[in-house]
């Protein structure tokens, strides 16, 4: 018996790296069917809603992804209105931002003794048409991972996917502990999805207006930044911080409205993120900081930004299952910080 248990351990540690390495080389395949997941569960009640009212189901899965399309519409106007700021900039304001930057750069070469360069037009290297074509790839990329989890959300909705029996399948093997862990992993995402959502719909909007009342430039693109980035769970807010106080800076002359704009958006972050997030997550969501920095990196390193965005979700997912094995309960305390200590069987 030890024989048979050190040869499982060894067959686990050696099937563990292969998953993830599966997972990052199948990333194209993964990212929109762990994508489409969540956004499926987030409509599944309204599905269900309207299965009750006696509409068809085809029908309400149309409903369903005419809302998800109008979402999409609005999401689409918002980065047509962000370019649209973006290409009406005045050559003006390129020039202005361009001697702040060289003025930065060559303060910062002074103050640690290294050699000034001649190429001083950052911007235009930027805007170089040898980037076009990353770019243009980047949005084809973009666009297939979109196709792609608008079809995936469809099977899930019309339950082509099925968790549930999956799970029962494969690893609880008990219908009552898969449906109740099924219904618990649901709630518990549909918590988390709706207030993540909301709390960086709020991050966007107070972001673009403090933008906007301290006329600093494109206040819809960085509400659009904020909204999105926030999904990030702790360095999303840390990035819109960061970037908008140099922007700012670039912009405004540094004194006290410069100072009173990156005090206006931290304390909005704060709000948001420290604040109103932790009181409407409730304790069900504490998981401890070192598993979400952990999280973060390990995520964002085999999927990138998708995986850092999905990061909190997954965890909370492997902590349920965690949670429903006597064995692996105690890595889920671990997960959620939680000091509760498991006591042991006494041997007699």
């Amino acid at each position: 018996m030890n024989n048979l248990k050190t040869t499982n351990t060894l067959l686990l540690i050696l099937v563990v790296p292969v998953v993830f390495y599966l997972l990052n080389i199948l990333s194209f395949i993964f990212i929109p069917l762990v994508f489409s997941m969540f956004i499926a569960l987030l409509f599944l009640p309204l599905l269900r809603w309207l299965q009750k009212k006696g509409i068809a189901k085809a029908i309400s899965i149309s409903i369903v992804i005419l809302i998800i399309i109008g979402g999409l519409k609005i999401i689409a106007e918002l980065i047509q209105l962000s370019s649209r700021e973006i290409i009406a900039t005045n050559e003006a304001f390129i020039e202005k931002a361009q001697l702040k930057l060289v003025a930065i750069l060559n303060s910062y070469q002074d103050f640690f003794g290294v050699e000034q360069g001649t190429d001083t037009n950052f911007l235009n290297h930027f805007l170089n048409k040898d980037n076009f074509g990353s770019t243009i790839s980047y949005i084809g990329n973009t666009l297939t991972m979109t196709l792609m989890t608008a079809f995936f959300v469809v099977l899930w909705l019309a339950e082509s996917i099925n968790v549930q029996k999956l799970m029962n399948n494969t690893i609880l093997r008990q219908k009552h502990t898969s449906v109740k862990t099924f219904m618990k992993i649901e709630k518990d995402l549909i918590k988390f999805i709706k207030v993540k959502f909301l709390v960086s719909l709020g991050t966007g909007i107070f972001t673009g207006l403090a933008c906007y009342f301290f006329d600093v430039s494109f206040p819809i693109f960085w509400g659009l930044f904020a909204f999105v980035i926030n999904f990030v769970q702790m360095i999303g807010s840390f990035i819109t911080v960061i970037l908008l106080a140099i922007f700012a800076f670039v912009e405004l002359d540094p004194n006290s409205i410069l100072l009173f704009f990156v005090l206006t958006i931290t304390g909005v972050q704060v709000l948001f993120g420290s604040i109103l997030e932790p009181i409407f997550m409730g304790k069900s969501f504490s998981i401890n900081i070192i598993t979400v920095l952990v999280m973060l990196m390990f995520w964002g390193f085999i999927w990138g930004v998708p995986g850092m965005i999905m990061s909190i979700p997954i965890t909370v997912f492997i902590k349920i299952i965690l949670e429903q094995y006597p064995e692996t309960r105690v890595i889920a305390n671990i997960i959620s910080g939680n000091d509760t200590v498991i006591p042991l069987p006494v041997k007699k």
